[in-house]
């Protein structure tokens, strides 16, 4: 009869514990012709999504900004566009 040994040596992170950081890399992305930036807000970066989000310095939620086709277009907190930039065709 075989006996299970517990102890073969050093154990590797559990599931768990590679669940909360994978070793996938992030997709990084190019957004430099994003012009606008709200003054005093932190910048958040979703590269999945091609958006920007803005938030307060009191942490609240105060617009983003996504990429559709050969336009930027900026959305309030309340998701009402506030403004569109225009790109020129060459950099789609």
């Amino acid at each position: 009869m075989a006996c299970a040994q517990e102890d073969d040596g050093p154990k590797g992170p559990t599931m768990h514990q590679l669940a909360t950081t994978p070793p996938v890399p992030s997709a990084h992305k190019d957004f430099s012709q994003f012009q606008y930036r709200p003054a005093g807000d932190k910048v958040i970066e979703q590269s999945d999504a091609n958006r920007l989000l803005f938030w307060t310095p009191q942490g609240t939620p105060d617009g983003y900004a996504e990429r559709r086709g050969n336009a930027i277009f900026y959305y309030d907190r309340t998701g009402k566009a506030i403004r569109v930039q225009e790109l020129p065709f060459d950099e789609n």
